[in-house]
Protein backbone atom coordinates (compact mmCIF):
# COMPACT_ATOMS: atom_id res chain seq x y z
CA UNK A 1 0.00 0.00 0.00
CA UNK A 2 1.42 3.92 -0.99
CA UNK A 3 2.79 5.06 2.41
CA UNK A 4 2.80 9.37 2.90
CA UNK A 5 7.21 8.31 1.73
CA UNK A 6 6.54 6.76 -1.08
CA UNK A 7 3.57 9.25 -2.43
CA UNK A 8 6.15 12.01 -1.90
CA UNK A 9 8.63 10.30 -3.54
CA UNK A 10 6.49 9.33 -6.64
CA UNK A 11 5.62 13.31 -6.18
CA UNK A 12 8.78 14.14 -6.43
CA UNK A 13 9.31 11.98 -9.59
CA UNK A 14 6.56 13.76 -11.24
CA UNK A 15 8.27 16.75 -11.03
CA UNK A 16 6.30 17.72 -8.05
CA UNK A 17 7.85 20.06 -5.02
CA UNK A 18 4.05 19.79 -3.26
CA UNK A 19 1.16 18.15 -3.12
CA UNK A 20 -2.35 18.04 -1.19
CA UNK A 21 -3.24 14.77 0.45
CA UNK A 22 -6.79 13.97 0.73
CA UNK A 23 -8.32 12.83 3.65
CA UNK A 24 -9.25 9.09 2.09
CA UNK A 25 -6.49 7.38 4.32
CA UNK A 26 -6.55 4.92 6.88
CA UNK A 27 -7.12 6.20 9.75
CA UNK A 28 -9.45 8.61 8.32
CA UNK A 29 -7.33 12.32 8.69
CA UNK A 30 -10.33 13.66 10.68
CA UNK A 31 -8.18 15.27 13.93
CA UNK A 32 -5.06 17.35 14.91
CA UNK A 33 -3.24 14.05 15.78
CA UNK A 34 -3.79 12.02 11.75
CA UNK A 35 -3.51 15.72 10.43
CA UNK A 36 0.14 16.24 12.52
CA UNK A 37 1.06 12.79 11.90
CA UNK A 38 0.72 13.24 8.00
CA UNK A 39 2.77 16.29 8.23
CA UNK A 40 5.43 14.47 10.13
CA UNK A 41 6.07 11.33 7.93
CA UNK A 42 6.37 13.88 4.71
CA UNK A 43 9.00 15.70 6.44
CA UNK A 44 10.89 12.37 7.58
CA UNK A 45 10.62 11.02 4.00
CA UNK A 46 12.05 14.83 2.83
CA UNK A 47 10.70 14.12 -0.34
CA UNK A 48 8.22 16.25 -1.93
CA UNK A 49 6.15 18.64 0.34
CA UNK A 50 2.97 17.07 1.80
CA UNK A 51 0.18 19.06 3.05
CA UNK A 52 -2.87 17.22 4.32
CA UNK A 53 -6.13 18.25 3.66
CA UNK A 54 -8.73 17.11 6.55
CA UNK A 55 -11.70 15.37 6.35
CA UNK A 56 -15.21 17.62 6.13
CA UNK A 57 -17.13 14.87 8.49
CA UNK A 58 -15.78 12.60 10.80
CA UNK A 59 -14.64 9.26 9.49
CA UNK A 60 -16.34 10.78 6.25
CA UNK A 61 -19.14 9.57 7.27
CA UNK A 62 -21.08 12.49 6.91
CA UNK A 63 -23.09 12.45 9.91
CA UNK A 64 -20.65 14.76 11.92
CA UNK A 65 -18.95 17.49 11.69
CA UNK A 66 -15.00 17.16 12.20
CA UNK A 67 -13.37 20.01 14.03
CA UNK A 68 -12.01 22.55 11.48
CA UNK A 69 -9.94 24.78 13.67
CA UNK A 70 -7.80 21.95 14.80
CA UNK A 71 -7.15 20.17 11.22
CA UNK A 72 -6.57 23.86 10.62
CA UNK A 73 -4.32 24.21 13.45
CA UNK A 74 -2.35 21.06 13.10
CA UNK A 75 -1.33 22.15 9.27
CA UNK A 76 -4.35 21.07 7.26
CA UNK A 77 -5.33 23.39 3.91
CA UNK A 78 -8.58 22.69 3.15
CA UNK A 79 -11.41 20.37 3.65
CA UNK A 80 -13.08 17.39 2.01
CA UNK A 81 -14.79 14.03 2.27
CA UNK A 82 -12.65 12.86 -0.69
CA UNK A 83 -14.68 10.17 -2.83
CA UNK A 84 -17.93 11.04 -0.87
CA UNK A 85 -19.88 13.60 -1.55
CA UNK A 86 -21.18 15.75 1.28
CA UNK A 87 -24.84 14.84 0.52
CA UNK A 88 -26.33 16.20 3.36
CA UNK A 89 -26.96 20.03 2.06
CA UNK A 90 -27.42 21.58 5.14
CA UNK A 91 -23.59 19.59 6.18
CA UNK A 92 -22.17 21.11 3.21
CA UNK A 93 -23.75 24.92 3.73
CA UNK A 94 -22.29 24.72 7.64
CA UNK A 95 -18.96 23.21 6.18
CA UNK A 96 -18.92 26.23 3.65
CA UNK A 97 -19.90 28.72 6.61
CA UNK A 98 -17.71 27.27 8.92
CA UNK A 99 -14.39 26.80 6.63
CA UNK A 100 -14.60 30.89 5.42
CA UNK A 101 -13.67 31.55 9.50
CA UNK A 102 -10.68 29.68 8.73
CA UNK A 103 -9.94 31.21 5.05
CA UNK A 104 -9.48 27.83 3.79
CA UNK A 105 -12.12 26.07 0.35
CA UNK A 106 -14.06 22.99 1.13
CA UNK A 107 -13.46 20.98 -1.77
CA UNK A 108 -16.17 18.44 -2.57
CA UNK A 109 -16.51 15.22 -4.97
CA UNK A 110 -19.59 16.10 -6.81
CA UNK A 111 -21.88 12.91 -6.89
CA UNK A 112 -25.51 12.38 -6.39
CA UNK A 113 -25.63 8.91 -4.92
CA UNK A 114 -29.30 8.26 -5.56
CA UNK A 115 -28.06 8.62 -9.29
CA UNK A 116 -24.86 7.21 -9.71
CA UNK A 117 -24.98 4.38 -6.91
CA UNK A 118 -24.10 1.08 -8.32
CA UNK A 119 -22.99 2.93 -11.75
CA UNK A 120 -19.61 1.01 -12.86
CA UNK A 121 -18.36 3.68 -15.87
CA UNK A 122 -19.98 6.75 -17.89
CA UNK A 123 -23.83 5.93 -18.69
CA UNK A 124 -23.65 5.84 -22.82
CA UNK A 125 -23.10 3.53 -25.34
CA UNK A 126 -20.39 1.83 -24.25
CA UNK A 127 -21.66 1.43 -21.27
CA UNK A 128 -24.82 -0.43 -22.95
CA UNK A 129 -23.04 -2.45 -25.36
CA UNK A 130 -20.59 -3.80 -22.08
CA UNK A 131 -23.73 -4.45 -19.80
CA UNK A 132 -22.61 -2.04 -17.55
CA UNK A 133 -24.55 0.15 -14.97
CA UNK A 134 -23.82 3.34 -16.15
CA UNK A 135 -22.98 6.88 -14.25
CA UNK A 136 -24.99 10.01 -15.88
CA UNK A 137 -23.55 13.15 -16.46
CA UNK A 138 -26.19 14.69 -14.29
CA UNK A 139 -25.01 12.84 -11.29
CA UNK A 140 -22.29 15.21 -11.19
CA UNK A 141 -23.77 18.05 -12.53
CA UNK A 142 -26.89 18.34 -10.14
CA UNK A 143 -24.36 18.16 -6.72
CA UNK A 144 -21.89 20.75 -8.95
CA UNK A 145 -24.90 23.39 -9.15
CA UNK A 146 -25.68 22.98 -5.74
CA UNK A 147 -22.47 23.73 -4.36
CA UNK A 148 -22.12 26.83 -6.23
CA UNK A 149 -25.65 28.22 -5.00
CA UNK A 150 -24.73 27.22 -1.70
CA UNK A 151 -21.11 29.23 -2.45
CA UNK A 152 -23.29 32.03 -3.01
CA UNK A 153 -25.62 31.70 -0.19
CA UNK A 154 -22.71 31.53 2.38
CA UNK A 155 -20.22 33.25 0.69
CA UNK A 156 -17.72 30.24 1.53
CA UNK A 157 -15.03 29.24 -1.30
CA UNK A 158 -15.68 26.10 -2.87
CA UNK A 159 -13.21 23.60 -4.77
CA UNK A 160 -15.06 21.50 -7.23
CA UNK A 161 -12.76 18.28 -7.23
CA UNK A 162 -12.19 16.07 -10.64
CA UNK A 163 -14.84 17.81 -12.95
CA UNK A 164 -15.24 15.72 -16.17
CA UNK A 165 -18.67 16.82 -17.65
CA UNK A 166 -19.35 19.88 -20.35
CA UNK A 167 -22.12 20.38 -18.13
CA UNK A 168 -20.34 20.84 -15.26
CA UNK A 169 -17.84 23.31 -17.08
CA UNK A 170 -20.77 25.49 -18.29
CA UNK A 171 -21.94 25.69 -14.86
CA UNK A 172 -18.87 26.47 -13.16
CA UNK A 173 -18.80 29.44 -16.15
CA UNK A 174 -21.89 31.04 -15.34
CA UNK A 175 -21.12 30.35 -11.61
CA UNK A 176 -17.72 32.48 -12.20
CA UNK A 177 -19.10 35.15 -14.12
CA UNK A 178 -21.74 35.89 -11.09
CA UNK A 179 -18.83 36.34 -8.96
CA UNK A 180 -18.93 33.32 -6.81
CA UNK A 181 -16.02 31.66 -4.90
CA UNK A 182 -16.26 28.70 -6.86
CA UNK A 183 -13.18 27.11 -8.05
CA UNK A 184 -12.26 23.52 -9.97
CA UNK A 185 -9.72 21.28 -11.07
CA UNK A 186 -9.66 18.45 -13.55
CA UNK A 187 -7.08 15.52 -13.93
CA UNK A 188 -5.03 14.39 -17.19
CA UNK A 189 -6.97 11.42 -17.75
CA UNK A 190 -10.36 13.47 -17.80
CA UNK A 191 -8.77 15.44 -20.82
CA UNK A 192 -7.32 12.30 -22.67
CA UNK A 193 -9.03 9.60 -22.35
CA UNK A 194 -12.72 8.53 -22.92
CA UNK A 195 -15.60 6.12 -22.00
CA UNK A 196 -14.52 3.88 -25.10
CA UNK A 197 -11.12 3.05 -23.32
CA UNK A 198 -13.49 0.81 -21.07
CA UNK A 199 -14.49 -1.42 -24.01
CA UNK A 200 -12.04 -4.16 -22.84
CA UNK A 201 -12.91 -4.14 -19.35
CA UNK A 202 -10.33 -3.03 -18.94
CA UNK A 203 -10.09 -1.62 -14.47
CA UNK A 204 -7.04 0.69 -15.31
CA UNK A 205 -9.89 2.56 -16.66
CA UNK A 206 -12.60 2.93 -13.69
CA UNK A 207 -12.41 5.93 -11.97
CA UNK A 208 -14.85 7.90 -10.09
CA UNK A 209 -15.65 10.36 -12.10
CA UNK A 210 -15.66 7.94 -14.85
CA UNK A 211 -13.80 8.61 -18.21
CA UNK A 212 -16.86 10.24 -20.56
CA UNK A 213 -17.33 11.36 -24.05
CA UNK A 214 -15.02 12.85 -26.20
CA UNK A 215 -17.86 15.91 -26.23
CA UNK A 216 -17.06 16.23 -22.63
CA UNK A 217 -12.96 14.93 -22.91
CA UNK A 218 -13.34 19.13 -25.39
CA UNK A 219 -15.25 20.86 -23.15
CA UNK A 220 -12.48 20.15 -19.81
CA UNK A 221 -9.67 21.21 -22.10
CA UNK A 222 -11.56 24.35 -23.31
CA UNK A 223 -12.37 25.17 -19.28
CA UNK A 224 -8.71 24.79 -18.69
CA UNK A 225 -7.90 27.09 -21.77
CA UNK A 226 -10.12 29.73 -20.90
CA UNK A 227 -9.26 29.55 -17.08
CA UNK A 228 -12.91 28.19 -15.94
CA UNK A 229 -11.27 25.03 -14.40
CA UNK A 230 -8.24 26.35 -12.38
CA UNK A 231 -5.93 23.46 -11.55
CA UNK A 232 -4.92 20.20 -12.99
CA UNK A 233 -4.91 17.54 -10.25
CA UNK A 234 -3.36 13.78 -10.05
CA UNK A 235 -6.42 12.47 -8.23
CA UNK A 236 -3.21 9.96 -7.57
CA UNK A 237 -5.36 6.98 -6.48
CA UNK A 238 -3.51 4.22 -5.55
CA UNK A 239 -4.39 0.38 -5.44
CA UNK A 240 -2.64 -3.08 -5.11
CA UNK A 241 -2.52 -5.00 -8.07
CA UNK A 242 -5.15 -7.79 -6.56
CA UNK A 243 -7.46 -5.30 -5.91
CA UNK A 244 -7.98 -4.33 -9.57
CA UNK A 245 -7.60 -7.93 -11.02
CA UNK A 246 -11.32 -8.38 -10.71
CA UNK A 247 -14.53 -7.59 -12.79
CA UNK A 248 -15.00 -4.50 -13.71
CA UNK A 249 -18.14 -4.25 -11.62
CA UNK A 250 -16.08 -5.15 -8.55
CA UNK A 251 -12.64 -3.56 -9.09
CA UNK A 252 -12.22 -0.25 -6.43
CA UNK A 253 -11.99 3.32 -8.81
CA UNK A 254 -8.88 5.10 -9.20
CA UNK A 255 -5.55 5.51 -10.87
CA UNK A 256 -2.49 6.50 -10.30
CA UNK A 257 -1.36 9.51 -11.83
CA UNK A 258 1.60 11.27 -10.01
CA UNK A 259 4.33 9.80 -12.28
CA UNK A 260 2.44 10.73 -15.74
CA UNK A 261 0.38 13.81 -14.64
CA UNK A 262 2.98 16.17 -16.65
CA UNK A 263 3.82 14.04 -19.83
CA UNK A 264 0.13 13.60 -20.58
CA UNK A 265 -0.85 17.04 -19.98
CA UNK A 266 2.66 18.41 -22.26
CA UNK A 267 2.03 15.83 -24.93
CA UNK A 268 -2.68 16.74 -24.99
CA UNK A 269 -2.56 20.32 -24.05
CA UNK A 270 0.44 21.82 -25.04
CA UNK A 271 1.69 19.94 -27.86
CA UNK A 272 -2.09 20.16 -29.46
CA UNK A 273 -2.43 23.97 -28.87
CA UNK A 274 -5.19 24.23 -26.02
CA UNK A 275 -1.84 25.48 -23.30
CA UNK A 276 0.88 27.47 -23.91
CA UNK A 277 3.73 25.99 -21.81
CA UNK A 278 3.25 29.00 -19.28
CA UNK A 279 0.15 28.00 -19.27
CA UNK A 280 0.18 24.90 -18.25
CA UNK A 281 2.68 25.50 -15.55
CA UNK A 282 -0.01 28.01 -14.06
CA UNK A 283 -2.34 25.68 -14.31
CA UNK A 284 -0.21 23.05 -12.15
CA UNK A 285 1.42 25.03 -10.02
CA UNK A 286 0.87 29.13 -9.43
CA UNK A 287 -2.63 28.36 -9.54
CA UNK A 288 -2.95 25.78 -6.63
CA UNK A 289 -0.82 27.51 -4.84
CA UNK A 290 -3.06 31.11 -4.92
CA UNK A 291 -5.89 28.34 -4.05
CA UNK A 292 -4.74 26.50 -1.23
CA UNK A 293 -2.46 29.27 0.33
CA UNK A 294 0.51 27.48 -0.31
CA UNK A 295 3.92 29.34 -0.27
CA UNK A 296 5.59 27.69 -2.93
CA UNK A 297 4.43 28.21 -6.85
CA UNK A 298 6.44 31.42 -7.58
CA UNK A 299 10.34 32.24 -8.59
CA UNK A 300 10.20 35.67 -6.55
CA UNK A 301 12.84 36.51 -4.14
CA UNK A 302 12.38 34.87 -0.84
CA UNK A 303 10.19 31.66 -1.88
CA UNK A 304 10.73 28.82 -0.69
CA UNK A 305 13.47 27.04 -3.53
CA UNK A 306 11.07 24.51 -4.68
CA UNK A 307 12.09 24.27 -8.28
CA UNK A 308 11.97 21.39 -11.20
CA UNK A 309 13.82 20.91 -13.91
CA UNK A 310 12.27 19.42 -17.02
CA UNK A 311 12.74 18.80 -20.71
CA UNK A 312 9.17 19.37 -22.32
CA UNK A 313 10.38 17.75 -25.36
CA UNK A 314 11.01 14.64 -24.49
CA UNK A 315 9.26 11.64 -25.23
CA UNK A 316 9.12 8.89 -23.46
CA UNK A 317 7.52 5.77 -22.93
CA UNK A 318 5.65 5.04 -19.52
CA UNK A 319 6.76 1.54 -17.49
CA UNK A 320 4.77 1.06 -14.39
CA UNK A 321 7.31 -1.34 -12.95
CA UNK A 322 10.03 1.62 -12.63
CA UNK A 323 7.58 4.06 -10.64
CA UNK A 324 8.50 5.36 -7.48
CA UNK A 325 4.75 4.53 -6.44
CA UNK A 326 4.10 1.42 -4.81
CA UNK A 327 1.24 1.12 -6.90
CA UNK A 328 1.05 0.30 -10.56
CA UNK A 329 -2.83 1.20 -11.69
CA UNK A 330 -2.22 3.56 -14.82
CA UNK A 331 -4.10 3.18 -18.30
CA UNK A 332 -0.42 4.76 -19.87
CA UNK A 333 1.16 1.57 -19.43
CA UNK A 334 3.25 1.49 -22.64
CA UNK A 335 2.13 4.76 -23.95
CA UNK A 336 3.96 7.37 -24.64
CA UNK A 337 4.09 11.01 -23.42
CA UNK A 338 5.98 14.10 -23.75
CA UNK A 339 7.71 16.02 -20.80
CA UNK A 340 9.89 14.63 -18.28
CA UNK A 341 11.00 15.79 -14.94
CA UNK A 342 14.18 15.65 -14.69
CA UNK A 343 15.22 16.80 -11.33
CA UNK A 344 12.90 18.40 -8.78
CA UNK A 345 14.69 20.72 -5.78
CA UNK A 346 12.79 21.20 -2.58
CA UNK A 347 14.15 23.30 0.48
CA UNK A 348 17.23 23.80 -1.97
CA UNK A 349 18.17 20.47 -1.97
CA UNK A 350 17.94 17.89 -5.22
CA UNK A 351 14.89 15.33 -3.44
CA UNK A 352 14.71 13.47 -7.60
CA UNK A 353 16.89 12.65 -10.24
CA UNK A 354 16.81 11.40 -13.04
CA UNK A 355 19.89 10.23 -13.56
CA UNK A 356 20.23 8.36 -10.63
CA UNK A 357 16.34 7.39 -10.59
Amino acid sequence: LETVASGAMAAAAGGFTAVCAMPNTDPVTDNQAAVGFIVSQAQRAGKARVYPIGAVTLGQRGEQMAEFGELVGAGAVAVSDDGKPVASSHMMRTALEYARTFGIPVANHCEEMSLAEGGAMHEGLVSTRLGLKGIPAAAEEIMVARDIILAELTGGHVHLCHMSTRGSVELIRRGKEKGIRVTAEATPHHFSLTHERCAGYDTNAKMNPPLREAEDVEAIRQGLKDGTIDVIASDHAPHHYDAKEREFDHAPNGIIGLETALGVAVRDLVESGVLTLPELINRMSTQAARIFGLPGGTLAVGAPADVVVFDPTERWIVRPEKFCSKSRNTPYAGTELVGRAHQTVVRGRVVHDLRTA
